[in-house]
């Protein structure tokens, strides 16, 4: 793993590669890719799926370790020549040991991510499915997890797509969009891994 973390850290996220781990509605990936490839101004390139491992998942809390599952991600596709990073996108309930669950997680050091669709959808709280809801949970995740893999940290705003989203509600109440604190930085960061 080290060798890969220092062929990533330091250089510009050029590129992402959208990794569904098993099957992920074709309408999800399109709406992610489109959002995080217009926000950050990278690339977005679709990978071929790979299975889900079954050994991140953890019996006694019927769920998925996320951090396993980064870890997977970024072994199963090892950084190339002008390669940015890895944005997983799976429909299993994901955990991190100090939380109940995680919407997704991100490892700028190895510029991975993953976000869970799991409970994104509103028939996971009993509610009849709403396409259109689902897509726009994803994209606000999705951009929210790249955020931390080009180095943004959470936001205080609660509008901000970098706001941390503790809850459902929290999700859904902010913007698929950085502020403008955050478009800032964003790009003094972009500006300063190019040079």
């Amino acid at each position: 793993m080290t060798g890969n973390r220092a062929k990533t850290v330091g250089e510009p996220m050029d590129r992402l590669h959208l990794v569904p781990l098993g099957e992920i509605e074709p309408a999800v990936l399109e709406e992610v890719g489109k959002n995080v490839e217009q926000t950050f101004d990278i690339r977005v390139a679709r990978a071929k799926a790979m299975a889900v491992p079954a050994d991140a998942f953890t019996a006694f809390r019927e769920q998925y370790h996320s951090t396993s599952l980064l870890n997977r991600l970024r072994a199963s596709h090892p950084p190339e020549g002008g390669y940015g990073g890895i944005l997983g996108i799976v429909d299993r309930d994901l955990f991190v040991p100090q939380l109940n669950f995680v919407f997704g997680e991100a490892d700028a050091a190895i510029r991975t991510a993953i976000i869970s669709l799991a409970r994104l959808r509103p028939e996971f709280y009993g509610l009849p499915p709403d396409d259109e809801l689902l897509r726009s949970r994803a994209v606000k995740e999705a951009v929210h997890e790249t955020g931390h893999m080009c180095g943004l940290a959470h936001c205080p705003d609660p509008e901000c797509v970098m706001f941390f989203s503790n809850r459902l509600e929290d999700t859904d109440g902010k913007g698929a969009d950085l502020c403008r604190l955050h478009r800032d930085r964003l790009g003094k960061i972009l500006t300063g891994l190019r040079r």
